[in-house]
């Protein structure tokens, strides 16, 4: 019984160590991309959601796209997601991507698994990243990322807010990650 409640006790602190309270005061400075903040459950920084605004319409629907993709893999709905996916699929196909990320994408709109959603979800993300590099006119993306997603490798996603919501674990880890880059 003791040894079950040390292994527990040991569990939480690797989890609550590996996703960090590093909170930094200052913001980091603005550039085009930018490693920055920690942003945990335990943060005191407010959220803020940036109403971004692209250069090219087509590529503010791929960002929303994604951020709806996101959110059904945040929600842990692997319908919703493949859904989801597939809407991204339209607007990829409108801007015209690699076709690896038609690919993961189309992996997602397949799956009903919501890891192996996840797992594709990597390359989606590295895909709008590139994508949307030099594309804002104004307000910023947040690059997000998990050191913990996929066995402690970790992976990134985009967000419009500074508030974490860790799209690889949903519920279980909601709140684990930080702010990695900015794009502005």
């Amino acid at each position: 019984m003791k040894l079950k409640h040390l292994s527990i006790l040991v569990l939480v602190a690797t989890m609550v160590v590996a996703c960090g309270n590093d909170k930094k005061e200052a913001e980091p400075e603005t550039i085009t991309v930018e490693s920055g903040n920690d942003v945990t459950a335990n943060t005191t920084e407010t959220t803020a959601n940036t109403s971004v605004e692209f250069k090219d319409n087509k590529d503010k629907d791929v960002f929303q796209a994604y951020l709806n993709l996101k959110d059904a893999l945040v929600s842990t709905d692997p319908a919703m997601a493949s859904a989801e996916a597939s809407k991204l699929m339209t607007a990829f196909a409108n801007v015209g991507v690699e076709d690896n990320a038609l690919k993961a994408a189309q992996n997602i709109v397949e799956s009903s698994d919501v890891e192996a959603q996840r797992t594709a979800f990597v390359a989606v993300t590295t895909a709008v990243e590139a994508l949307l590099e030099d594309a804002v006119a104004n307000g910023t993306i947040y690059k997000q990322y998990c050191p913990m997603a996929f066995n402690n490798t970790g992976a990134a996603w985009l967000s419009d807010s500074n508030e974490i919501f860790n799209p690889y674990f949903g519920s279980k880890m909601l709140k684990c990650g930080r702010i990695d880059a900015k794009i502005e």
